[in-house]
């Protein structure tokens, strides 16, 4: 990248900002967690080797989509389409705008609950794993911690794109990797390590069905926060000399290895740990891992335990910072308000947005048992949020960003906007697949996953068993 966006927007100074600010749009939660679980869930080795073909044959296009969008106008995620002549389909940036708010109204909660977690193990409170749900209903505990994260994920973007965004993504990115690598490292020493990386990485086959090759095909859309505007919003800010394919392939690729190396530590320590077997998710991270930690000794297990948290900590927070980023970059555009009073704004009313999500978790029955699906099921308001932005809103942006850069902007003008950083682009082999996966196999796909999952989520219906 040859110096910044062409705009008074600010962007970022060079390639590798736009490279890590972008991954650790991606790099989240997810990553550490529900990456290792899902890959548990589906069998071991066989699900990860599904999951890379999705991530580099369907949501690579997708991606040099969504930043395309972004560099060709300069715009936010609602600006970009009006800026490009389609005003109808600013309704997909406003989607993911609004996606970005109510995933970081309750993301917040959660990345609270991992710093809450990590003093915890640094002064030793191990039983606080047997205290989970006493500690996630105490609403005055996490206030506190919920608005710590809030202040540093409003702080990191006052401060601008290359002075706040970038320069938090050189400083994060490199810790969380250097973390990860030093709790897997010491997780491949122990006994019993190795049956848990022969798990993750010998595939079985026999294992695969459409369900767990459904499952990959969505964690690998998720795991990416593709639909939501960030990369158009993060795209607006990096140079037109810049090679679009080769920064999306360097932010798949930090992306996915972080996943797959946080996959590696995971089940070489589960398995150490004789852990294998336990419900993943936060019933392991929360209650059960504490546990293990303090069978570590007292002065490791704080070592290890603090790190790990830590190491979740960072996770969040690269990601909390493009969720703020989203709305903010909206507001200041389309809005002109101060990025610093927008900021504030927008991640005030998002804190409060949150509250509800906070006290849904045993403190406010209302909250606690806020609606009812035609299934049936009772959900609390946290968990509608997260049904309704994350696995609802994203795949259909996704969806509706690949039909529109198919079919509506249409492939040449995407060429031609890539070609700029790297004119053999458009001949290439991989320039033309890209147009064709946008065009057919990306809208077929995430079609499927978006009406499977509302079908599933809001109305009970598992379509899968009809196939």
């Amino acid at each position: 990248m040859a110096g910044v966006s062409q705009s008074s927007r600010g962007g970022f100074s060079n390639k590798i900002g736009f490279v890590l600010a972008a991954a650790g749009s991606a790099v989240g939660l997810g990553n550490i967690w529900k990456f290792p679980f899902e890959v548990a869930d589906g069998g071991g080795g066989a699900f990860v080797a599904m999951y890379l073909a999705f991530c580099f044959l369907l949501c690579f296009p997708v991606m040099m989509a969504e930043i395309a969008i972004g560099r060709k106008t300069n715009k936010n995620a609602v600006g970009a389409f009006e800026s490009n002549g389609h005003k109808k389909w600013s309704i997909v940036g406003k989607m993911g705008v609004l996606s970005g708010a109510l995933i970081l109204s309750f993301y917040n909660v959660v990345a609270g609950w991992a710093f809450g977690f990590a003093i915890e193990m640094i002064s030793g409170n191990f039983g606080i794993g047997q205290n989970f749900t006493q500690f996630i209903s105490d609403w005055h505990i996490n206030l506190a911690f919920s608005s710590i994260f809030m202040f540093l994920t409003i702080y990191i973007v006052m401060k601008g794109v290359s002075g706040g965004i970038e320069k938090a993504s050189k400083i994060l990115m490199p810790s969380l990797l250097f973390l990860i690598l030093a709790l897997m490292g010491y997780a491949l020493t122990q006994d019993g390590a190795m049956e848990g990386v022969a798990f993750y990485l010998v595939p079985d086959f026999s294992e695969i069905t459409f369900e767990v090759a459904f499952s990959a095909m969505g964690q690998a859309f998720f795991s990416l926060s593709l639909g939501m505007g960030a990369l158009i919003t993060y795209g607006s800010y990096v140079g037109k000399k810049d090679n679009i394919a080769h920064s999306t392939a360097m932010i798949l690729l930090t992306d996915v290895g972080i996943a797959f190396i946080a996959g590696l530590m995971m089940f070489a320590f589960i398995y150490s740990q004789g852990l294998q077997g336990t419900s993943g998710g936060a019933g392991l991270i929360f209650t059960v891992l504490p546990s293990a930690f303090e069978s570590l000794g007292p002065v490791l297990g704080r070592v290890i335990g603090a790190a790990f948290f830590i190491l979740l900590s960072f996770a969040a927070l690269t990601s909390t910072v493009s969720l703020l980023e989203v709305p903010v970059a909206y507001v200041v555009d389309e809005h002109e308000v101060r990025r610093s009073r927008a900021v504030w704004l927008v991640g005030g009313a998002i804190f409060l947005l949150g509250v509800p999500s906070m006290l849904g978790n045993g403190t406010v029955e209302f909250f606690n048992e806020f609606l009812t699906y035609s299934s049936g099921k009772t959900v609390n308001f946290m968990d509608f949020i997260e049904n309704l932005a994350s696995d609802t809103f994203l795949p259909l942006g996704g969806l509706l960003i690949s039909i529109y850069t198919g079919w509506v902007w249409r492939g040449d003008n995407f060429k031609k906007e890539l070609e700029q950083g790297n004119p053999e682009f458009g001949n290439s082999f991989l320039g033309k697949y890209t147009v064709f996966a946008l065009k057919y196999l990306v809208p077929i796909i995430l079609g499927a996953i978006t009406i499977v999952t509302i079908s599933d989520k809001f109305l009970g219906i598992d379509l899968l068993q009809y196939i």
